[in-house]
């Protein structure tokens, strides 16, 4: 086999009867270039773009999250709660309750969600280092306090540092106690801070505290979810051990879990991308039969004498198949070196730009080995798939006989 490279690597680089198979090679080479940088430049991108969903989640997910499967709120017993927090992992647990609600600040209406949280949520969410103004909810016996997100705060045109105008917050009332009633049960909310956690939860999350929440909804001892901390370690063991409580009915996910949706869209795009890309570098492919090819036609006379020498078809085979791998190893090494500087000039430099209104100012990119690796299987395997036909029409050339 080694015979084989040098024979092809000679084949390749040495002087051939006409310089168009040289200029047919470069071009495939330039082809795989190109194509590896792109499926490289690409993945990276999408690294960057997973990497930093998942740094905005730090702050409002929790590490697990319970609700349950069908509905909207239920019931926790103190003895299963008491279970929930002995388990081995588990930091903090917190009680939220959760529903659509309609805000109004001076004739400024916005609808959104008020959720209702208690003195553990802080712990175990990172919501603390989210607060832009003011500080956390702190109710005193006559005034109730909320942060809104800041997406809210500005559609509201409200001022999170008045402590003098309250935001009315409406919900459908559960149940009309007469024909008197309204449709809409209300309370008056004043802003104790802005909290911002660059996505859209900004726009549509109100804070408050969770006894007030729960009556105005009239859902007193019901909750929508429990919001844990745990350990990073112990996340696994932790969800098995609260189903193993909780038993059936509820949906238990870790940090990841909550966000899949947007995680699963840019999956689905990244390895339509990648698809993409590894169809132009099959199309590219054709380069590389036809320089092969010529290759054999302008070597025809070197292989018969080969094989009067005793080469085998196999070996002959060995040697174009060997061909094609040296021409995508060459633009595979040269894809990954540019794909090197280019990541070194958007990480440090951000050559490439997001237009404004975005979390960041230029793409982000993050490389890995496991990028290069599948590279190196897509650029390879489509080399060797190309190379085949011509190697397998050069291992049929029949020996060269000399006449005297």
């Amino acid at each position: 086999m080694k015979l084989s490279f040098e024979i092809a690597k000679r084949y390749l680089f040495g002087k051939k009867s006409t310089n168009a198979i040289n200029i047919i090679s470069a071009i495939c080479v330039l082809g795989i270039t190109v194509g590896t940088a792109a499926l490289i430049i690409i993945l990276s991108v999408f690294n960057g773009f997973e990497g930093l969903i998942k740094s905005y989640l730090n702050n409002f997910n929790p590490d697990i999250k319970v609700t349950i499967a069908e509905g909207k709120h239920f019931q926790i017993e103190d003895d299963q709660l008491a279970q929930i927090k002995s388990i081995d992992g588990i930091l903090h647990v917190s009680k939220v309750i959760e529903e659509v609600a309609l805000f109004e600040f001076n004739e400024n209406q916005k609808a959104g969600i008020i959720k209702g949280v208690d003195d553990e949520y802080s712990k175990v969410t990172q919501i603390d280092s989210s607060l832009r103004t003011g500080k956390f909810i702190a109710d005193t016996e006559k005034i109730k306090y909320a942060v809104f997100g800041s997406g809210m705060a500005n559609d509201l045109n409200l001022n999170t540092l008045d402590r003098l105008t309250p935001v009315t917050v409406y919900v459908p009332r559960r149940k009309k106690k007469s024909m008197l009633d309204k449709d809409f049960k209300l309370a008056n909310v004043y802003p104790s801070g802005s909290f911002s956690d660059k996505n859209e939860n900004d726009y549509t999350y109100v804070l408050a505290s969770h006894d007030m929440v729960s009556k105005l909804l009239d859902r007193k001892n019901l909750v929508s979810a429990l919001e844990i901390k745990a350990d990073s370690d112990k996340t696994k063991t932790v969800i098995n051990d609260i189903n193993n409580i909780l038993g059936e009915g509820y949906d238990i996910k870790d940090r990841l879990m909550q966000d899949e949706t947007h995680l699963k869209i840019m999956n689905i795009e990244k390895w339509m991308s990648v698809l993409l890309v590894s169809l132009i570098l099959m199309l590219l492919a054709f380069n590389m039969i036809g320089s092969i090819w010529m290759i054999v036609l302008d070597k025809k006379k070197d292989i018969s004498i080969l094989k009067s020498m005793g080469f085998t078809s196999s070996g002959i085979k060995n040697i174009f198949l060997a061909e094609g791998v040296l021409i995508s190893t060459i633009g595979l090494v040269i894809g990954c070196l540019i794909s090197l500087i280019f990541y070194f000039l958007q990480k440090h430099f951000g050559i490439i730009g997001i237009p404004d209104g975005f979390v960041v100012d230029a793409y982000p990119i993050e490389l890995r080995l496991t990028d290069f690796l599948l590279a190196a299987l897509i650029v390879l395997s489509i080399g060797i798939v190309a190379s085949f036909p011509p190697a397998l029409s050069a291992s049929k050339i029949s020996n060269y006989i000399h006449n005297d």
